[in-house]
């Protein structure tokens, strides 16, 4: 068994190329051993291959009695194990029974003294995790801490001695196209290295809130999870995590966490056996062009969807509907951008932003808080039944909002107007349009004719929805 990430089989290995001839058909030209030697990554796989290891994990799951394991799933084994149950051994009567589910990955040596980078999603909640040295013996390791958002962690073993290391190398030095190598132990086989290219960098996957993956051509598959992917002078620039595959097999289109990102993780959990990253305390969304043109903006950037009141942004004095182009040296250009910087800086350290408000460029400096354990959410209830205001030709029926508070509800949407054509629902809050804070329905009504009198063809409107909070631009002109 190995390890995988939902619909992302786990782990990457990079893709080589293999010349294969056919007996009887006579070469076109045969390459010199010169011109053999000029393309062999045996001095480099040698090098680094000491510090290369296989992770074992033993865990305990609770498990239908008939489940197929994984190394079975697709093969012709499935249905006979579906039917007999893999021969009823150790079974009690009737439902789940407990077993110890073994799954491996692989891992490199950072340290001498024995700390090994892997996946988070390879140790999971393992019981014992053991590691294997490329010299065959086998040290039980010691889980010094995991990030599950961004699915690192960090083990520790005793060999008796110092033990052969890899170095970090810079991933935001790679091009697409760099030759990369990747080295692990698939599907349990053991030290196994294939070569391939930089297929893009950037790569956002849904895998957790800190995306940022080198995307790779290798031949990824289970049990590469934690292993390392080198740059052609030998330094990890990435650590392989996931692929992208209908069937679980590759396909040529694999994931691997930049080492600018893992490096800073590791650092922090062996220096602290967790991560401490700086909170903002907004929720944020992506502009689109009709969202840029309601706000004043001519460049991309991270809207402000909400700000989380007593939090480093809102005392920064950051509001809703402000747009962050810069955050310190970094270009902001979406979210994303925002987060990474964010993150990567530390709880209590000064962050200066760039900010849009109402078409004017400013510069404001945060205070970056710790991210609380827990939110308080504030109360929702009410059993009033709030009077109805229409808005005419944008086809919404308004109302205080239940429960008080500030905010307008939208009590109902007409079908085949511009408000449902945006995707208001009933129950939606408004609570801002553009800058102008809404209390209540007049509010809105009054924001919406102040927008038609200035000539504006669309405003931007802040809406809660449940406990999320976006942006949406409703243009003015249309008429229903």
């Amino acid at each position: 068994m190995v390890p995988s990430r939902m619909f992302f089989s786990a782990g990457v290995l990079a893709c080589g190329l293999l010349a294969v001839g056919v007996p009887g058909t006579p070469a076109l030209s045969q390459p010199t051993a010169s011109q053999t030697s000029a393309f062999s990554l045996a001095d480099l796989v040698e090098r680094v291959a000491p510090a290369v290891v296989r992770v074992t994990v033993v865990g305990r799951a609770q498990v239908a009695e008939n489940a197929v394991p994984p190394e079975m799933r697709g093969s012709p084994l499935e249905e006979f194990f579906r039917r007999f149950g893999g021969g009823g051994r150790g079974r009690g009567l009737g439902g789940p029974q407990p077993r110890q589910p073994m799954g491996q990955g692989s891992g490199f040596i950072i340290d001498p003294s024995g700390f090994v980078v892997t996946n988070n999603h390879v140790i999971g909640n393992a019981e014992r995790v053991t590691v294997e040295l490329a010299d065959g013996r086998e040290l039980p390791a010691r889980v010094v801490g995991s990030d599950p958002q961004t699915d690192v962690a960090l083990l520790r073993i005793e060999a008796g001695g110092a033990l052969p290391t890899v170095s970090w190398g810079d991933s935001d030095q790679l091009r697409v196209g760099d030759p990369v190598l990747a080295m692990g132990n698939p599907f349990g086989l053991g030290g196994t290295a294939t070569s391939g290219i930089v297929s893009a960098r950037g790569r956002q996957i849904g895998a957790g809130p800190y995306d940022d993956f080198i995307q790779t051509d290798a031949s990824i598959n289970p049990g590469n999870s934690g292993g390392p992917l080198f740059n052609a002078r030998g330094e990890v620039v990435g650590v392989n995590t996931a692929i992208f595959s209908p069937s679980g097999g590759n396909i040529g289109i694999g994931f691997a966490i930049p080492s600018q990102l893992a490096r800073r993780v590791v650092e922090d959990l062996r220096d602290d056996g967790k991560v401490e990253r700086g909170w903002l305390g907004v929720s944020l969304q992506p502009l689109d062009r009709e969202l840029a043109q309601a706000l004043g903006v001519e460049e991309g950037g991270a809207l402000l969807a909400s700000v989380e009141p007593g939090s480093p942004a809102d005392r920064a004095g950051l509001k809703a509907g402000d747009v962050v182009t810069q955050a310190g040296d970094r270009p902001v250009r979406g979210p994303r951008d925002l987060s990474g910087a964010v993150a990567t800086a530390r709880p209590g350290s000064s962050l200066n932003l760039t900010v849009i408000r109402d078409g004017q460029r400013r510069e404001q400096q945060v205070s970056l808080g710790t991210p609380p354990d827990r939110r308080e959410v504030a109360a929702r209830g009410g059993q009033q039944q709030p009077r109805e205001q229409s808005t005419g030709a944008l086809g919404l029926a308004l109302g205080p909002r239940q429960g008080g508070g500030e905010g307008a509800s939208v009590m109902r949407v007409a079908p085949d107007s511009a408000a449902a054509e945006r995707g208001l629902q009933p129950g939606d809050v408004i609570l801002r349009v553009g800058n102008q804070e809404i209390k209540g329905p007049g509010d809105f009504v009054a924001a919406i004719e102040a927008a038609r009198q200035a000539g504006r063809p669309v405003v931007a409107l802040q809406i809660q929805r449940g406990e999320a909070t976006s942006f949406i631009a409703l243009p003015l002109q249309r008429q229903g």
